[in-house]
């Protein structure tokens, strides 16, 4: 059963869809929205479970994230958009990039990742210790299987090919800090990997967005005024 996303919306033109990270909403994007609905059609989402969009029935999946995302475009008769997604946020815009490719004119990946192995050995180890210790929890407190729920996205999820990423035929930015939680060997890959791809570095961490937002912004603007294919500085 489809469920009702929040989001916001702001300006006027062509869209760019907002994707924020696991556990966040739309908030994050509070230095992107403003900016960029000088120039867009910009419209922030709360992903399920997040925010104040419910949880709904179905499973909590990015691959069932990204057909939510196909039925709120439907729903508002958006056939083509440009999409910015941060984290989960680029993972779940890459799926649906994969799968409904028709829909997508430009495709921004902030600090996103195919697999998991493209998280830093660290922090995942972190994730999974915290996924261990909420687990536990869940057998006293039922409110806390949400944040399970949320843990196990960024453990066993995304799961897409090299050859997946070949797939993809529309212009893409990847954008990345210089000490981001993702793997910069795995964002080369991914870069090496997708044909049509530019890719930014950033100083900055995994939260450049919201951190180093005036470049931020001006990068994502390049990339949607030009489309180039090479490094964008």
């Amino acid at each position: 059963m489809d469920i009702e996303l929040n989001y916001k919306e702001f300006g006027r033109g062509e869209p760019l869809i907002l994707l924020h990270g696991n556990g966040e909403n739309l908030s994050y994007f509070k230095h992107q929205m403003e900016f960029f609905a000088s120039f867009y059609r910009v419209i922030a989402i709360d992903t399920r479970g997040h925010g104040t969009s419910p949880r709904g029935d179905a499973p909590f999946t990015l691959s069932q994230f990204a057909e939510d995302l196909k039925n709120f475009l439907d729903s508002r008769s958006i056939s083509r958009a440009n999409i910015l997604g941060f984290s989960d946020g680029g993972n779940i815009a890459l799926l649906f990039s994969l799968k409904y490719p028709e829909y997508v004119l430009k495709l921004i990946l902030n600090g996103a990742n195919f697999n998991p192995g493209g998280i830093k050995a660290s922090v995942r180890f972190s994730i999974l210790m915290n996924y261990i210790f909420t687990s536990f929890i869940c057998l006293f407190n039922k409110n806390a299987s949400l944040k399970r729920e949320l843990l196990s996205l960024m453990i066993d999820q995304p799961n897409i090919s090299v050859s997946d990423l070949k797939r993809l035929q529309m212009p893409v930015l990847l954008i990345a800090g210089t000490k981001d939680m993702i793997k910069h060997t795995h964002t080369e890959k991914m870069y090496r990997s997708i044909p049509h791809c530019a890719l930014s570095i950033i100083e900055g961490d995994h939260f450049i967005a919201e951190k180093e937002s005036e470049k931020f912004n001006q990068s994502v603007l390049r990339f949607l005024e030009i489309s180039g294919q090479s490094s964008l500085s």
